[in-house]
């Protein structure tokens, strides 16, 4: 059997992608907003924040859940949703790493 495409990168090269993945969509974007702006463990309030019905958003949550963007715990027969702060503190990393590259370069390439 031969390797996987992602075989041919990095742990974080492919980390990194399946978090973009994750935030490729803007329902998964408003999630993590909310999640923020509440600054809470949401169970059921999510559905009535987005214009989506409930089984889309909970397709968008576990997309995010899977990505490791969010956490969920069962609390009775609700699972409540967090902000994974050290999945989003990496991503901070990576994002801050390229920024300082680009800030330091000598010359840019493609200004004409």
């Amino acid at each position: 059997m031969g390797a996987s495409k992602t075989d041919h990168f990095t742990d974080q090269q492919n980390r990194i992608a399946i978090l973009c993945k994750a935030l490729a969509h803007p329902a998964r974007v408003a999630i993590l907003e909310y999640l923020l702006k509440v600054n809470a463990c949401i169970c059921g309030d999510i559905v009535s924040e987005l214009p989506l019905a409930q089984p889309t958003v909970s397709q968008h949550l576990r997309e995010l859940k899977n990505a490791g963007l969010i956490q969920g715990e069962v609390e009775g027969n609700a699972i409540c949703y967090c902000i994974n702060e050290a999945t989003v503190r990496n991503l901070e990393e990576y994002l801050s790493d390229v920024l300082n590259r680009l800030n330091n370069k000598e010359v840019n390439c493609c200004e004409f």
